[in-house]
């Protein structure tokens, strides 16, 4: 079996400072969300149309 690590990346509206943000990891069957300045915490994951109303909403406000 293949496992590979996802791709975290942040937002670009985070800056550069790095402090108070998350990382998204983005596959076809979730998405995952972990805290950026610990990174060995546990993530949390969602389904793809959870996180794109999430993404619709936090864009609304």
């Amino acid at each position: 079996m293949n496992v590979t690590e996802p791709t975290w990346f942040k937002s670009s509206y985070s800056g550069t400072a790095g402090d108070n943000c998350i990382e998204v990891a983005v596959a076809e069957q979730a998405v995952r969300v972990r805290d950026s300045k610990d990174t060995t915490r546990p993530h949390l994951t969602i389904e793809p149309h959870e996180w794109a109303q999430f993404v619709r909403y936090a864009a609304a406000s």
